[in-house]
């Protein structure tokens, strides 16, 4: 949002503003940003939380109590930016006719209502669309909150086409190696070489930036545990989880694509074969009622094995492709849980952990805020690599999107760094059914 021109603003803050980044509230530069009463009462409710949202919930709070320090919150406290932050009494704000006067999320719709009545030229954040409708339908400017906002159809391919002479081709085939200097290409980007003079004739190469050089996959034949690459982006999908010396992953695709199924065959290949990691850390955010394990009965084990399960699914899967008989394969999958060479943990778990020498997959990083991925990612200790999956448009959190949300911000924050590696995988492998599901539904 531009807020650089023009008259000054008044920015009034849903809850889930504050609660998807503390800092937001700082965000406005020299502008007036109003909290409304309501939104204190709903931080209160969420700061006693173990999650993300309990986290962001009680830094607002220490910030807020910061500014007490400085003023008057009712009145309005200055920033050192120019602008203000000010805590709106909402107790004698008439709801609009026809809002349930009991709902929180009408009270600070009134507020924002109050305040354009009054002159103030008024925007009202949030990032419930429908709370945005609904301001929209009271004649009141509206906005998500879009510091990091990633455009989708932007996002970074990890992998293009190039043509070259079939000469330059032959010379790369034979010496392993082509010198590109070139600075269109990003550290670590696939290319698919063709011949100008016939297309059929083709090479893979990865680039090197710190040569500036075309080079050879060095895993073009893996079979990590047993499963092949089915089609180019899965060749490039295992050369980055193979390689040692690239530290974050980043794999983006739709249902069926492999995204999973590789990063833990070659987990797998990588922490029980060659020793390079200590265990094969499994992650996922829960998202359904209320992304609280807490509903379920039993042990966290317990608890967390049903939200888990497409993890096992996808182990199951690798282990049949070994093992003919299927008690072996329940036999394996639990010896490998048990020895703690696998370990499944939720993502509320991992904050505040250090991770040495582990290989930590995420799947379903598109429910995941920037925020919340940065917690993840800080939290690697030497020689761990992480791997985050995930479809931008598969997003379970309400208050995310394809554009929003961290799984996007980090592809787009690391595509240029010499640890970091990226593709997205296009083709669903997993059936006939499934591929044409994902294109038609």
């Amino acid at each position: 949002m531009d807020i650089s021109k023009g008259m000054k603003k008044t920015f009034v803050l849903d809850t889930n503003v504050l609660l998807h980044s503390h800092s937001s509230i700082f965000s406005f530069k020299d502008n007036e940003v109003v909290i409304p009463l309501g939104v204190i009462e709903e931080l209160d409710r969420f700061k006693g939380g173990s999650d993300e949202r309990g986290r962001e919930a009680r830094s607002v709070s220490r910030a807020l109590d910061n500014l007490r320090e400085k003023g008057r919150l009712f009145e309005g406290v200055k920033l050192d930016a120019g602008g203000s932050i000010q805590i709106l009494i909402d107790s004698e704000i008439e709801i609009p006719y026809g809002f349930d006067k009991e709902k929180v999320d009408n009270r600070i719709l009134a507020c924002a209502l109050f305040l354009k009545k009054k002159g103030k030229n008024t925007f009202f954040i949030s990032k419930d669309i429908n709370s945005r409708i609904k301001a929209d339908a009271l004649g009141i400017l509206t906005e998500d909150f879009e510091t990091n906002k990633i455009d989708i159809d932007e996002l970074y391919n990890g992998w293009r086409e190039v043509v070259l002479p079939a000469k330059d081709i032959d010379l790369f085939l034979s010496n392993r190696g082509l010198d590109y200097p070139k600075s269109n290409l990003f550290f670590n980007e696939f290319v698919l070489l063709k011949a100008a003079e016939n297309e059929n004739k083709t090479a893979l190469a990865k680039y090197s930036g710190d040569v500036r050089q075309l080079v050879p996959l060095f895993h073009m034949n893996a079979k990590p545990w047993g499963i092949e690459p089915v089609n180019l982006q899965q060749k490039f999908a295992v050369e980055l989880l193979m390689c040692n010396e690239i530290h974050l992953v980043t794999l983006v695709g739709r249902a069926g694509t492999g995204k999973t199924l590789l990063a833990l065959a070659c987990g797998l290949q990588k922490t029980i074969d060659e020793h390079v990691y200590r265990k094969l850390l499994v992650s996922r955010p829960i998202m359904p009622l209320g992304k609280d394990i807490g509903f379920l009965p039993g042990s966290k084990d317990d608890k967390l094995s049903h939200w888990m399960q497409p993890i096992f699914d996808n182990l199951e899967f690798v282990m049949d492709r070994l093992y003919s008989n299927s008690d072996d394969v329940d036999k394996k999958i639990k010896f490998l849980i048990e020895s703690k060479k696998i370990q499944i943990e939720a993502i509320t778990y991992i904050r505040g952990r250090s991770i040495p020498k582990q290989f930590l997959i995420v799947d379903e990083a598109q429910n995941l805020t920037p925020h919340e991925v940065k917690t993840i990612v800080s939290r690697a200790g030497d020689g761990t690599k992480i791997v985050l999956t995930g479809d931008p448009y598969q997003i379970d959190n309400p208050y995310l999107d394809s554009s929003s949300n961290g799984l996007n911000y980090v592809v787009e924050k690391f595509k240029n760094k010499k640890l970091f590696g990226h593709v997205i995988l296009n083709k669903s492998e997993r059936s006939e059914l499934s591929a044409l599901a994902s294109n038609l539904l």
